[in-house]
């Protein structure tokens, strides 16, 4: 069998998917975003025939046995968990796995995975009233029922609704760099990250409720990212102790106010070596590094890749976000 088409996405379609989560990663990969990332994706809807999603009904463009020759396949969610998944969607993606595609579930699609046997010995999620019986039904595969998505590079999970979205602008920025998909994020008028690591019940990585403790401090702490920003200095903007902001930093992004200003520290570090050709020293001032050691020891922890090969990778491939 020919090697996967890289390009190619497949979203996976059967009757019984849930249409939003369909929808949402069609208009993500489906789309001609052309002016942003060129080439972008190659896009193929592949399913045994006529299938009804809901109350839509979808032609596919090719049949299940497309996937195996796709670079990354996407199965959308399964809308009851009860019913177990056609034998011949399970063999297609188990079979797309084999050949070496990137398996992407969003949702409740993870019972297909773990159908398929793609989630054996591996960490997972799927959305959060499901995850006991996702758990239980297949013992082998540990579910985490507090992120957003699980990325084993060969195979990712996600949790439901908006985390399907936050998976599709992940697989957009490990293929096409922050800058594209903070672009395509721009464009939906979605955030435009969340780690997999944030809790579910996180509404969002920064408050839009005008009323919201921390509504001002996070623009404040963002055109600030140059400088040295401590736990104290963020509360007495905040007008509030550090354990009261810590509580309600916690509560609205998941996470503690010094790993936030990190992650937007590491992202604006991205995004600049995508789009200048600034050093890695400049990078490291302009992002509140301080050196060119540290930002490297960071960016290497949290991408798994130096900032120089990060650069090489992304930054022939810039959005054009006018």
């Amino acid at each position: 069998m020919p090697a996967p088409d890289r390009n190619t996405i497949a979203l996976a379609v059967t009757d019984g998917m849930l249409h939003f989560e369909l929808a949402l990663a069609h208009e993500v990969f489906g789309s001609d975003l052309s002016h942003l990332v060129t080439p972008w994706y190659e896009f193929a809807l592949c399913g045994p025939g006529p299938v009804s999603v809901g109350r839509f009904r979808l032609e596919p463009d090719h049949g299940l046995d497309r996937l195996p020759h796709a670079g990354t396949v996407i199965v959308p969610g399964w809308a009851d968990v009860d019913v177990a998944p056609p034998t011949a969607l399970v063999d297609a993606v188990r079979a797309a796995h084999e050949a070496g595609a990137r398996i992407a579930s969003l949702c409740t699609g993870a019972f297909v995975l773990a159908a398929a046997g793609l989630l054996d010995g591996r960490r997972a999620t799927t959305h959060w009233a499901h995850t006991d019986i996702l758990a239980a039904r297949f013992p082998e595969v540990e579910v985490d029922p507090d992120v957003l998505y699980v990325d084993n590079g060969s195979v990712l999970t996600s949790a439901g609704k908006a985390a399907a979205m936050d998976l599709c602008l992940h697989l957009v920025r490990l293929d096409h760099g922050s800058a594209a998909a903070n672009a395509v994020a721009r464009r939906l008028v979605v955030p435009p990250h969340r780690s997999g690591g944030q809790a579910q019940f996180v509404p969002a990585p920064v408050p839009t409720r005008s009323d919201h403790p921390l509504t001002d401090l996070f623009p404040w702490a963002l055109a600030r990212l140059d400088r040295p920003l401590s736990v104290e200095d963020l509360a007495r903007r905040a007008s509030m102790s550090s354990r009261t902001l810590t509580r309600h930093f916690h509560a609205a992004t998941g996470t503690t106010p010094l790993q936030w200003l990190l992650t937007q520290r590491i992202r604006r570090a991205q995004e600049l070596l995508e789009t200048t050709s600034d050093s890695v020293d400049v990078i490291a001032a302009t992002t509140g590094m301080g050196t060119a050691t540290t930002l490297r020891r960071h960016f290497n922890r949290t991408l798994g890749v130096p900032p120089d090969a990060y650069r090489r990778t992304f930054h022939a491939s810039q959005p054009d976000t006018h």
